[in-house]
This record gives structure tokens, C-alpha cells and sequence, in this order.
């Protein structure tokens, strides 16, 4: 029996709740004189019902879930022999995946011994248990709750304050989820970059001019320390931003003022999605096109006008990037300045202004706030991109703000510190949680400063 049919069927019974909750309110309401007899609509006592009959049965499934795998694994452990189970827990681990890939039918059964078939026999059997239990379990629970809820069915019963502080609590859990996520990601992070700055000072990795994380064998050879400056890095990647948003922002922006103001309904309808399918291309593809197109593009204009041009270069991984961008910025925007009301714009227009007076002094300050998230957005996309910098700007770490020069970003090194068998112990695989620590502060202080720039506006125009 497969989760998602355990899944399946607890919707079922959530929804056959409600139907019964709810018909059994109606019936109630009409014997004691009438709908309005009710405290709340019939419909909440038909959410009242569903959610008694889901919540207890969907955390019991999950916990199941959780619980499942480990505990079929220790019984299945406890039955090998002795001198299996004296095995490390490396290997021991290996042996039981063994079994299991076997069991799934992912393993040839020459590649396996006998025990193994006789474990693999038994984790069939307890897993085909376990999962009609777990679905017996499930249903029975979620059919008491639903039962008892519709059992409680009473013209004085508050059903919809029960089912507003239900939702609530599944509310505020949610948001404590996303608030314990984000303090986990942040804390893993900075452990680990603590750990890299107890082998590397802090004011050399911040204020350093050289990123060269390669780290010798042994300790007599050239470069044994490696150099972890910063800088560059933030450079090229602040370089390549910057691009990008020369390109992204503009051209974003006029798109939505003429797709809100200037352009008709027809045409709307058809070129704004056309526009939004930008933003579902894979990355990797407009990497393709920066590397195989673009860049040689720009090599050989800036040599027809003796220029020297990297064939990797800033310009070409940001003037990809900015197309990329333009889909967010356009369709951001364009929803801030409709949102505008319209009587900003009837006033406008009726004191004489004309379009564009009135786009430029009323529509576009009163969009401001919106339009800074936007590009706060665009600019954080802009800094989190791999893959074009990575096929198009290329992996070199140079301290410059020339753009036609090859650079890197945080987000390639931390990508190429990451590759392959790495030890956790070492300074440079350690190096790429400090540049993600550093790169969260960067982002964090862009936030700071459009709320900044958002507040001051909002006050001014609303």
C-alpha cells in the first residue's frame, strides 16, 4: 500500500466529512426552526468535521512516515547473524542498503548472498505490514475524529470560532516552520564559517585582494596556505550585477509602462506572456547562448574596434543576465502601476496633464515602493545566478571593474569549492561557508536599504 494512496484516502474521508457535518447542521438548523437557529454557516460545520477527521490522522501519517523506515531496518538488523552485526555502522549501512535495493528490484540477485535474500524476504514483509497497518490506523482515526465531530453538531456550537482559531494555529505553525528554517540555515552556516575563520583571520578574508583557495599537500610546497581574499569576489560579482541591471531595469520598466498605459488589451493579453515565458527558460540555456553566441559576439566587435576582449568576459555573462531579468522587473512592475488606483490617473489627466506627465509625476511615485521591491528582487536573482557566470564569465578570481576582462562571482566559487569529494576540514571546502555567510549580509543589507527607500516613499505619497 503506497503513502499516496493512504494519502488519498484520508482526503476522501476529510471530504466525506464535511459533507456529512455539514448536512447534519442543516438538518439540525431546520427542526429547530431554521437556518438562522444556527450560531455559524452549515459549511463551517462541515469544516469543523473535516478538519477533526484530518489533522490527528494526518499527523499520525506523517510520524509514521518518519518512524517507518528506521524501525524496519533495526528489526530487519537484529535478524542477521552476529558476524554481519559486528560490522562497522559504515559498512553495516552499505550491507543493509544492499538489501533494500535488492528488495526494490534495483539489485541483480547474483550481487547478492543468501542472508541478504532471506533480509531482503523479511523487509517485504514487515514493509507490506507496516503499510496496511499504517493505512488501517489512519482511516480509523480520521473516521472517529470526523464522527465526533459531527456528533457535537449543536445549534449553540461555535463551529466557525473553532475552525478560525484552527486555522490560526496551522498559520502560525507554518510561519514558525519558515522562522525556525531561516535561523537553521543561517546557523548552520555560521558554524561552519567560524570554524574556517579560527584557520584564516577575518580581516585577511574580508580586506584580502587574492582569492587562490587551492591548498598544497604538504606543507614545504609553494602556496601551502592558499590566499581567501574576498574582494575580488565581491567585485565580480557586484561587476557583473551591474551589468546585468543596466540592462534589466530600463528595459523592464518601459515594457510595463507601455504594456499598462500605451498599449491595448489585445495586445497585452498576447505579448505579456510571451514576455513572463522568459522567465521559465533554464538557466543553463541562457548559458548556452552567452557562451556559444554572445560572447564571441562581443569578442569580435571589440577587436573590429581594437579592443582587447576576454573570450570569457563580464559583459557578456551580464548582458545575458539582464535578459534573463527582464521577465521579473516587467512583470512586477507592470502589476505595481495597475494596482495604481485610477483616479490617481483621471485626476491627472483631468487637470490637463498629458500620458506621460502623468506617468512620470503621479503614476511612478506612487508605484515607487512596489517598483524597488521589484528591482530588489531582480538584483537578488542577479546575484544568486550560477550557471551563466559560470559558461560565460568563467571561474577567475581577477580584481577588476573592467568589464570586458574574465571575472567570477561568490556564488560559482562557493559552487566549485562545493564539487567533488571534499573533506569538511580543510580551509578551502570551510572557505565556501564564510562566502555564503558574507553573500547572506550582502543580500540582508540590500533589504535594509529598499525598506529604507520603500518607507520614506510610502509616506510622502499615500
Amino acid at each position: 500500500m503506497q503513502s499516496s494512496t493512504v494519502f488519498l484516502t484520508l482526503l476522501a474521508l476529510c471530504a466525506i466529512s464535511f459533507f456529512v457535518g455539514r448536512h447534519r447542521s442543516r438538518l439540525i438548523g431546520m427542526s429547530a426552526g431554521g437556518l438562522q437557529t444556527l450560531h455559524s454557516l452549515p459549511k463551517h460545520y462541515g469544516y469543523m468535521a473535516a478538519l477533526w477527521a484530518g489533522l490527528p490522522a494526518l499527523f499520525l501519517f506523517v510520524f509514521w512516515m518518519l518512524a517507518e523506515q528506521p524501525f524496519i531496518k533495526n528489526i530487519v538488523i537484529s535478524g542477521l547473524p552476529d558476524d554481519v552485526r559486528a560490522m562497522g555502522s559504515a559498512e553495516l549501512g552499505l550491507y543493509y542498503n544492499q538489501v533494500v535495493s535488492y528488495a526494490n528490484g534495483n539489485v541483480d540477485e547474483a550481487m547478492v548472498n543468501d542472508v541478504q535474500r532471506a533480509a531482503a524476504v523479511s523487509y517485504q514483509n514487515l514493509l507490506g505490514y507496516s503499510r496496511g497497518l499504517k493505512l488501517l490506523l489512519v482511516g480509523a482515526l480520521a473516521l472517529l475524529g470526523g464522527a465526533l465531530a459531527v456528533l457535537k453538531v449543536k445549534p449553540e456550537l461555535r463551529a466557525r470560532n473553532h475552525v478560525e482559531n484552527i486555522f490560526k494555529w496551522i498559520l502560525f505553525t507554518c510561519s514558525f516552520i519558515a522562522v525556525l528554517t531561516t535561523l537553521g540555515i543561517v546557523l548552520s552556516v555560521l558554524f561552519e564559517a567560524i570554524r574556517f575563520f579560527q584557520n584564516i583571520p577575518i580581516a585577511d578574508f574580508l580586506f584580502g585582494l587574492k582569492w587562490s583557495p587551492q591548498m598544497a599537500i604538504r606543507a614545504d610546497q609553494v602556496g601551502a596556505s592558499g590566499s581567501f581574499g574576498f574582494v575580488p569576489l565581491l567585485v565580480g560579482t557586484l561587476l557583473i550585477s551591474f551589468v546585468a541591471m543596466l540592462i534589466a531595469v530600463p528595459v523592464g520598466l518601459m515594457s510595463a509602462i507601455y504594456l499598462s498605459e500605451y498599449a491595448s488589451r489585445r495586445f497585452r493579453s498576447v505579448t505579456k506572456p510571451v514576455l513572463e515565458i522568459l522567465a521559465g527558460v533554464p538557466t543553463v540555456v541562457y548559458g548556452f547562448f552567452a557562451a556559444l553566441t554572445v560572447a564571441p559576439f562581443i569578442r569580435e566587435l571589440g577587436e573590429s574596434i581594437g579592443l582587447t576582449v576576454a573570450s570569457e568576459s563580464a559583459l557578456a555573462a551580464g548582458l545575458v543576465m539582464g535578459i534573463m531579468i527582464i521577465p521579473f522587473v516587467m512583470s512586477l512592475s507592470d502589476d505595481i502601476i495597475n494596482a495604481v488606483p485610477d483616479s490617481m490617473r483621471e485626476a491627472s489627466l483631468g487637470m490637463g496633464a498629458t500620458m506621460s506627465e502623468t506617468i512620470r509625476k503621479v503614476l511612478l511615485p506612487a508605484a515607487l515602493p512596489g517598483i524597488v521591491g521589484g528591482i530588489l528582487l531582480a538584483v537578488s536573482r542577479a546575484i544568486g545566478e550560477t550557471m551563466i557566470v559560470v559558461m560565460a564569465a568563467g571561474l577567475s578570481a581577477k580584481l577588476t571593474i573592467n568589464p570586458l576582462e574574465a571575472v567570477t562571482t561568490i556564488t560559482v566559487q562557493i559552487v566549485t569549492l562545493l564539487v567533488g569529494d571534499q573533506e569538511f576540514d580543510s580551509p578551502k571546502t570551510l572557505a565556501a561557508f564564510a562566502l555564503g555567510l558574507v553573500l547572506f549580509f550582502v543580500t540582508l543589507l540590500l533589504n535594509i536599504v529598499a525598506l529604507y527607500v520603500v518607507r520614506k516613499y510610502r509616506e510622502q505619497y499615500e
